[in-house]
Order: structure tokens, then C-alpha cells, then sequence
């Protein structure tokens, strides 16, 4: 099976429990919370590599790692759409197991959309389809490399808002402003072209510079 058509079954699924949900949105509280709330922003400092993992699966699959040639959005974040997000986000945390890529593939990195089991790069990039193919424009959806509590490497889907960048995590269902999780932001898919990759973090950049610099002398 093509890898770019087997969340086919799982989407279908999907709008069918997004139909009967739309009044859900994560719970009244988080919905107060996250409108009027102070707007929190992803900042961005320079271009840095992209994961090797990602770039083998652009080599498989071509087709999604395009570049729209839009300019990039903001979605305007409504009850309607924070609910889209919610249920994308705890339907895929749901249905694919979190098993790695070593126990499923014998590699270390292996980034490919799961049929019912894979790790968080694989889950973001099955969140990052199924809101595409609902509508949400694909400049706005970016998969995000951060380092966890434990400074271990982790993904999320990072979707920016009128109401600032949300996150996606397959470890908690709720959507959280990117300033409320504890995790280290350190680089994420640029708005403007899937492939290129942009650093979250000054140290990062800077290093990237300073090899880039040192390189052509």
C-alpha cells in the first residue's frame, strides 16, 4: 500500500466521530483558557537541517512534502476548529499505539504514516494529513522537534493560530499554547516550504552559522 493513502480508512473513521462531536471541545474550561488569553508565538532564528528521518520520507513520499507557493496562514481559531483539533488530536492518540521505530522497523529512525502503531514522528505526521484533508491549510500545520522533561528527543505538531502556536502531542490529549508545555522547542518545518527547516532556538542557530561560516573558508 502507497504510504500516502493508508490513513485513508482511519480519516473516513475520523469524520464520521467529528460529525457526532462537534460540541465537544476539550472541555469549556480549556476553550476560556484559550481564547482572550495572551497571544504566544513560536519564535524563529534562521534555517537549520532538517531531521534525517524526514528526510528520507520525503524521498518516499514527495507528494506531501511540497511547498503550497502560499503565503503562509494563520488559522482563525473558533470553537468550531478548536474542536477539529481536539478531536484530531486525541482520535490519532487513540488509535495508534506508541511503539518505536527500532521494535518496528529495526531502525532508529523511520518516519512513515502508522496503520495502528509508531512513535510520535509518525503520529504527527498522521495529524498533520488528516487536518489537511479536513481543510486546515498545511502552511499552518508544522511538525516540531522539541527535547522533553527528560531532555530526550520528541515531536509534536505545532498549528499556528490567530490566538498563537498550539500544540499537538500524542502524550495528552489537551491543546496547550506552546508557552504551557514543558518540553524545549528546538526546530520545526518552515511555513513556506515543508522541506526547509527552521531553528527555535538562538544556541542552535548560532552553531548552525558558525559551521556554515567555518565550512567556507
Amino acid at each position: 500500500m502507497n504510504i500516502a493513502t493508508r490513513p485513508t480508512l482511519l480519516l473516513s473513521m475520523l469524520c464520521l466521530l467529528l460529525a457526532g462531536t462537534q460540541s465537544h471541545a476539550g472541555g469549556s474550561d480549556t476553550a476560556s483558557r484559550l481564547f482572550g488569553s495572551k497571544k504566544h508565538f513560536v519564535a524563529e532564528f534562521g534555517t537549520t537541517l532538517p531531521p534525517i528521518g524526514f528526510v528520507n520520507f520525503c524521498s518516499r513520499a514527495p507528494e506531501d512534502c511540497q511547498a503550497t507557493g502560499k503565503s503562509p496562514k494563520k488559522i482563525k481559531l473558533t470553537p468550531t476548529e478548536l474542536t477539529t483539533l481536539y478531536q484530531v488530536n486525541t482520535f490519532v492518540n487513540g488509535r495508534i499505539m506508541p511503539v518505536s521505530d527500532e521494535e518496528l522497523y529495526g531502525e532508529a529512525e523511520y518516519w512513515t504514516y502508522p496503520e495502528d502503531a509508531g512513535d510520535c514522528e509518525d503520529m504527527v505526521l498522521l495529524k498533520k494529513k488528516h487536518l489537511t484533508a479536513l481543510g486546515f491549510p498545511p502552511e499552518a500545520l508544522r511538525i516540531t522537534v522539541v527535547l522533553d522533561e527528560n531532555m530526550q528527543g520528541h515531536a509534536v505538531l505545532t498549528v499556528t493560530t490567530t490566538e498563537g502556536d498550539f500544540v499537538l502531542d500524542n502524550r495528552v490529549n489537551e491543546i496547550k499554547l506552546w508557552s504551557e508545555v514543558n518540553y524545549v522547542l528546538l526546530k520545526r518545518q518552515s511555513a513556506q516550504d515543508p522541506k526547509s527547516w527552521k531553528s527555535l532556538s538562538r544556541d542552535l542557530a548560532a552553531t548552525r552559522q558558525q559551521a556554515e561560516a567555518s565550512g567556507s573558508k
